[in-house]
């Protein structure tokens, strides 16, 4: 990727920044690669593009922000206020045969490339087209942190996306939400995680599971990531879970929707 830089720090006597993998400026450079910011792009790149490529941004965030776990440097859940406060955004433009995808915290862009693409309308190519919804989200989150047991924080929060999703007050009987209540409550009995239900068992084409389902929004996100966090025993969310991958689809829908009122 044209933005990345090959030097980074020899050593972990010094945490990886920001600066020695891209080739940014300002406030981001000097900052510890961080985990939650590796999952927040992790999850956008699958809401955008299906899926996390080798060589793209999160790619090289994880890494980083594994070393520097590792070293000490930076907690699990850690992540930068950059990218708390501004966000991450992948911006994707469509050309006859070919697409160039550019991918941002706050206003540094941190990857740009461009490949071939089919000549086929995105619908037909399994492309994204139009805003993305919170079954689309849910989806994301199985594919980023699908081998995580399920647990109370987790289903609640899927709860809390099928009710937005469905315009409901409650969650439909054997829907996605259902589902998720159901296995954290089979989970909190079983002992072993090889044995515990994964939510890539729960999540896998949620869009279809779900009643309805409706474009992502801020307050879309924000009551999803207020279940996670009110079910959580440490009062977070989980790097690229379910309210992560809302979160993110809701930033990448409002600066559509931004860049669509400019134009």
């Amino acid at each position: 990727m044209s933005q990345q830089q090959p030097q980074r720090p020899q050593d972990q006597q010094q945490p990886i920044k920001y600066g020695d993998v891209f080739n940014v400026q300002g406030d981001l450079g000097m900052k510890p690669v961080a985990p939650a910011d590796a999952s927040m792009m992790q999850a956008a790149e699958t809401v955008v593009l299906g899926k996390t490529g080798k060589g793209a941004a999160a790619s090289t965030m994880q890494s980083a922000a594994a070393k520097n776990e590792r070293a000490g440097f930076v907690g699990h859940n850690q992540g930068t206020d950059v990218a708390g406060d501004q966000g991450v955004a992948i911006a994707e433009i469509q050309l006859p045969g070919r697409r160039t995808i550019t991918e941002s915290i706050g206003d540094q862009v941190v990857g740009e490339y461009s490949a071939a693409a089919p000549l086929t309308p995105p619908s037909a190519a399994g492309g994204r087209v139009g805003a993305i919804t919170i079954g689309e989200a849910l989806e994301a989150a199985a594919l980023a942190a699908g081998g995580k047991p399920v647990e109370w924080s987790d289903a609640a929060a899927v709860q809390a996306a099928e009710v937005r999703a469905a315009g409901r007050t409650t969650t439909a009987p054997g829907g996605v939400g259902a589902a998720a209540q159901s296995a954290a409550t089979l989970n909190a009995r079983t002992s072993r995680n090889e044995d515990k239900t994964k939510l890539a068992d729960v999540l896998t084409d949620a869009s279809e599971k779900l009643p309805r389902d409706k474009a992502a929004t801020r307050r879309d996100a924000e009551g999803v990531v207020g279940a996670e966090v009110r079910n959580d025993p440490n009062l977070t969310t989980y790097p690229g879970g379910v309210a992560a991958a809302v979160a993110a689809a809701a930033r990448l829908n409002q600066s559509d929707n931004k860049r669509d009122s400019i134009n």
